[in-house]
């Protein structure tokens, strides 16, 4: 039952129920113990991480053209529904007073009452609009009125009358 071994000089006490075997041994205080790792303690590998950078790559050179080309797209409709929108204030502001802005007063008659041209008698105090717009490429929107009829637009990308494409003006009338 009683078995002496040497293991490096030391003689130890061996007995046939230990259940270490002569092969195991017990691991040092600093070698790492051989036991398998979960997913999250391994990380990702070089090749998991070229994937995803593939994937990434790709969708990006199929969506962004079609995301890219709308800007023009987008600044169009949104002088569109700007032009709507400065179209009701400037009703309301001839329901109030009888009659639309002058070229003069301009659209800053819709922010602030009017102290020259015809000055109206039933402006709304709290205005029409909360700040006089400008469209989207950052110019003014033309305003020309005789009290009676208005026109209204922008003048696209350029701010130059007239144009193709992004270039085009946006009047009110052909909304």
């Amino acid at each position: 039952m009683w078995r002496m071994q040497m293991d490096g000089g030391v003689a130890k006490r061996r007995t046939s129920h230990n259940f270490l075997s002569l092969n195991q041994s017990r691991p040092k205080p600093n070698q790492p113990l051989d036991t398998p790792r979960t997913r999250s303690e391994r990380g990702f590998t070089l090749i998991e991480i070229m994937v995803v950078v593939f994937i990434l790559g790709l969708l990006v050179t199929l969506v962004a053209p079609k995301i890219i080309g709308r800007s023009d797209e987008a600044r169009r409709t949104k002088a569109a529904a700007d032009l709507r929108g400065i179209e009701q204030a400037l009703h309301l502001y001839k329901l109030d007073n009888g009659s639309y802005p002058t070229t003069d007063q301009g659209l800053k008659a819709l922010v602030d009452k009017p102290a020259s041209g015809i000055i109206p008698a039933h402006w709304n105090p709290d205005g029409y609009l909360e700040k006089v717009p400008v469209d989207p490429w950052g110019h003014t929107y033309v305003y020309i009125s005789n009290s009676e009829k208005y026109v209204l637009k922008s003048l696209g990308a350029d701010g130059e009358e007239g144009g193709e494409g992004k270039y085009a003006d946006l009047d009110s009338r052909d909304l």
